[in-house]
């Protein structure tokens, strides 16, 4: 006795539709199989679990950003003895400086999840402000004289004389108090004028 058998074959795919179901039979022994059918049915495809899973995968992506940032400017303080005591003046402006920052940004579904500096290059250094601060004592000047500060001391004799100082004045000077120090010799209200 011939032993044969049928089987069925389906494709599906994932926007269903009508496909061909197939029905073939095998025989064994030599007996040709009676049936040989081939029909068309109506399939509508269901996601299976894996298909539904990849396509709820974020899409992670990678970004290189570069970026420009200022780069502030320091400020130096500088005692200057040529400059009256609580004098201060601005030797040289400040001036940001720039640099470039490259990042690598992580996007998963398109929202930036972490971001990370490949590199960082200086564009153009930050200049120093320098300001100056005089330390300069000012000279305390005689009242009783003015056109050129007669120094407070316990003899002022005029520069280039024959007197021994200690302290010393470039004249001309208005006598315009007590000539405590002898500086008007001939009594015209000058002093040192000669």
């Amino acid at each position: 006795m011939p032993l044969w058998g049928c089987h069925e074959t389906c494709h599906w795919d994932c926007i269903g539709g009508q496909r061909p179901v197939r029905t073939w039979c095998l025989w064994i022994g030599g007996v040709t199989p009676t049936v040989a059918v081939t029909t068309t049915a109506s399939v509508t495809a269901t996601p299976s679990v894996a298909s539904s899973t990849a396509s709820a995968s974020p899409v992670v992506k990678k970004r290189t950003i570069t970026k420009r940032q200022a780069i502030p400017f320091t400020t130096r303080r500088v005692h200057d003895p040529t400059l009256a005591k609580g004098t201060t003046r601005v030797r040289t402006r400040g001036v940001k400086g720039v640099k470039i920052l490259t990042y690598e940004a992580t996007l998963t579904s398109g929202v930036e999840t972490s971001r990370k500096v490949i590199s960082k290059a200086v564009v153009k250094a930050p200049i120093t402000r320098v300001i100056v601060i005089g330390t300069k004592e000012a000279p305390q000047c005689d009242p009783n004289y003015s056109g050129a500060c007669v120094p407070i001391a316990s003899d002022v004799d005029c520069a280039g004389g024959s007197g021994d100082g200690p302290a010393y004045v470039q004249g001309p000077v208005r006598v315009v108090g007590t000539d405590i120090y002898g500086l008007d010799r001939d009594g015209d209200g000058i002093g040192c004028d000669s």
